[in-house]
């Protein structure tokens, strides 16, 4: 049902209007924000205690800190690899030193003069054994009375905005929390606030608010106009938690209305039903093994999904190795049973090849005959092509794997009733969408080996049905795992091949994973990592460092190693065309190469069960899933697996932490709690699902699976009595503006 029609609010506002043209400009190159309402929501990311202020000499590296201090010193120098300055300015509080330093922004100077004295607000960084504050944001304490800043529409101006208080009242202002917003190079912290200060002006008294009276009494929270006002202007740090409080829920409320209707409008939708005969029959008398307890349970959920009459759109998560294609196989052959299509699409040339082969080997020659398993690759000949668009147009190809071919404009189905798409993650929301549409409505079963926490699967995929496969089958064998800590114990490293050696003298095969293909001139390399020590205040890595381990030297390495060098050792990478990386595996998979030293091409699906060895190079360089996918590929058969995470990372650094997370458990699911807690959620409701900038503004799913649950649970009793939100109009207009046109697509597709 659609929204009630769409009332202007005040939050639809341009920025130009509000704040005036250069102002807005500024605001909108660095952040994209158009409006009021999505500059109001640019939260502060911390909040300054100025009545709390940290002693020079107890300063912690990493650590968000606020000090008054006084200006001894300003030095400037040239930068090396580039055009520009650095400018240095030397502080103390009597007792300790610190640095501050700014990238060609020598005008700093000329306020920043020694005698100044001031709070600097930042977070510390050491380069090169000295500590420092790198674009700190301060304000600096004048004998006299506040000087008066430039008008708020020069912001875009290089000119400084100086916001000065008198030494006689420096104790009050003191004792007010400093909102600390999330800045740019050309944007500080303090012009947002100032520009912030027009924009709370311009908003009426009592604002629309898209959570309703009796929801909000329930819970006793704050309105959101005094809330917006106390989250930017708080007096106290009652405030500003009680305003953050009462927007957390607003935004989880919100975000779970716009999920639960676009759930609701695809089951409105009809789909073919489809229930099991013939052909699954057939497929479950000949099993050569008992299907696990989770496998039944999922597949139950999966065909009463088929048989129900809406399009199905199920999330099916379980860990490597836990039968998960299986599960997808028995849906498969459900549609097949009625005379419909599936389309199973796979990340790579390479996986959709083996699954192909593990699919036709699954059902046995006489149903695959029957069914005719077809592959669909950018990489076929003419001719192999040719003959996969006819069994796919023609309905003869009861199933057809492929990559991103599949979604190519010749590519007909006669009845798609079903798409399954492995590892979801890998494709973009358009990607899907394209095959999605190849079809009446099909059910959608989305595979994948990343375990996802339930508030995490609950606030991304809000709109999916979830099934998880924590059991493995029997037989699969252990996975050890050992951080090789080289830091710590630099002799080590040959320890490495040696293993990697005792394992093949054992008849078994083994990977070694770089986190590149090759590495460029080392001394372009340092030049590079110099220039973004100096020219990037968050990159406090030492520039000098060696490079990462890369594929194409190992592989020479250890061709050349005294252990390994009769072994038949191959690379496997993406620089590889798709018939080179195809005839790779398969030399692999029959036992033909010893050792494949690879990229994460290797990361999904790959399945060699003779292969009992997993060597991560620099595994500080991955992510927690990433690790924990590349361990998966071993141990798959009756051989034991050794997984060994090579690190130069120092101990109690996050890199560090992660590798040692990932070795100290085989649990996915922990893992995944790990990673959601160092990587956040990524944006919920665009194409960038996993990791980077969050979409999400006060919200944590990792920290607030409570209050959504509770939200979702509020959102569904407003639509159950509202579908179309007439008697709502303010939650209607916060869909709207919440859900641009991007999103609003992003959950249309789902």
């Amino acid at each position: 049902m659609a929204l009630a029609p769409y009332v202007p609010s005040p939050f639809d506002v341009k920025l130009a209007s509000a704040l005036g043209g250069r102002t807005a400009q500024a605001i909108t190159k660095a952040f994209g924000y158009q409006t009021v309402g999505e500059f109001l929501a640019h939260y502060p990311r911390r909040y300054a205690k100025r009545g709390e202020l940290t002693s020079l000499a107890e300063l912690t590296i990493d650590e968000a800190v606020t000090i008054v201090a006084e200006v001894r010193s300003v030095t400037e120098r040239p930068m090396r690899q580039k055009r520009g300055s650095i400018l240095e300015v030397s502080i103390t509080d009597g007792r300790g030193f610190l640095t501050l330093t700014f990238f060609n922004q020598r005008w700093r100077a000329a306020e920043l003069k020694p005698g100044v004295r001031g709070i600097f607000a930042g977070k510390v960084g050491e380069y090169r054994g000295a500590r420092q504050l790198a674009h700190p944001d301060y304000e600096l304490f004048t004998s006299g009375e506040p000087t008066g800043a430039p008008a708020l529409d020069s912001l875009g101006a290089t000119a400084p905005v100086v916001v000065s208080v008198p030494t006689d009242k420096a104790r009050q202002w003191a004792e007010q929390p400093i909102p600390i917003y999330p800045a740019t190079s050309t944007l500080a912290s303090w012009q947002l606030g100032k520009a912030m200060e027009v924009a709370l002006g311009g908003l009426p008294a009592d604002v629309e608010d898209p959570v309703p009276d009796d929801v909000r009494a329930a819970r006793g929270l704050l309105p959101f106009g005094e809330a917006l006002r106390l989250v930017h202007r708080p007096s106290s740090d009652a405030d500003w938690k009680r305003a953050q409080d009462s927007l957390r829920f607003q935004e989880a409320f919100v975000l779970q209305a716009g999920l639960l209707r676009q759930r609701a409008e695809r089951r409105s939708v009809g789909a073919a039903p489809r229930v099991p005969g013939r052909f699954s029959a057939e497929f479950e008398e000949k099993l050569p093994f008992t299907l696990t307890h989770d496998q039944v349970t999922v597949g139950g959920e999966i065909e009463r999904d088929l048989a129900g009459g809406v399009p199905m759109n199920r999330l099916v998560q379980g860990e490597v190795g836990s039968g998960k294609t299986l599960v997808a196989l028995r849906a498969m052959l459900a549609v097949a049973d009625s005379g419909g299509q599936s389309a199973f699409l796979a990340p790579t040339e390479v996986l959709a090849g083996q699954h192909l082969r593990s699919l036709v080997s699954s059902l046995g020659p006489d149903l695959a005959a029957r069914l005719r398993p077809t592959l669909l690759t950018g990489q076929l000949p003419a001719a192999d092509r040719r003959r996969a668009l006819l069994a796919t147009a023609s309905g003869g190809a009861a199933i057809v794997v492929g990559t991103h071919a599949l979604l190519g404009d010749q590519v007909t189905f006669a009845d798609l009733g079903l798409v399954v798409v492995d590892e979801q993650h890998r494709f973009g929301v358009d990607q899907r969408e394209a095959l999605r549409l190849k079809g009446a409505s099909p059910h959608v079963l989305v595979l994948t080996a990343t375990p996802i926490p339930r508030t995490v699967a609950m606030t991304v995929f809000g709109d999916l049905d979830v099934s998880t496969i924590a059991e493995l089958p029997a037989g699969r064998s252990p996975i050890v795992s050992h951080v090789v800590a080289l830091a710590d114990h630099p002799g080590w490293e040959n320890r490495i091949w040696e293993r990697l050696a005792e394992e093949l003298a054992q008849g078994r095969q083994g990977f070694v994973v770089c986190p590149a293909i090759d590495i460029p001139a080392a001394d372009a390399t340092a030049a590079a990592r110099r220039a973004a020590a100096e020219d990037d205040p968050d990159a406090l890595a030492d520039p000098d460092a060696p490079p990462g381990a890369a594929v194409l030297p190992t592989l020479e390495r250890l061709r050349a190693h005294p252990l390994l060098r009769d072994r038949r050792i191959e690379p496997l990478h993406g620089r590889m065309s798709a018939d080179e990386k195809d005839r790779t595996m398969r030399a692999f998979a029959a036992g033909e190469i010893d050792v494949l030293v690879a990229t994460t091409v290797i990361e999904v699906g790959v399945d060699v069960p003779n292969a009992s060895t997993m060597v991560v190079l620099d595994a500080d360089r991955f992510g927690v899933a990433q690790l924990h996918q590349l361990r998966g590929r071993v141990g798959r058969g009756a051989v034991p697996g050794l997984c060994l995470f090579v690190t130069r990372s120092e101990p109690s650094t996050v890199s560090r932490e992660r590798v040692d997370a990932v070795a100290a458990t085989l649990d996915g699911f922990v893992l995944a709690q790990v990673d959601l807690e160092l990587r956040r959620e990524g944006n919920v409701l665009g194409a960038n699902q996993s990791g980077g900038r969050s979409s999400l503004k006060l919200l944590r799913v990792v920290r607030d699976g409570d209050l959504i649950a509770e939200a979702r649970d509020a959102a569904e009793a407003v639509l159950k009595a509202d579908p179309a939100l007439a008697d709502h109009p303010a939650l209607a207009g916060a869909l709207a503006r919440r859900l641009d046109e991007a999103e609003r697509a992003f959950l249309a597709k789902g």
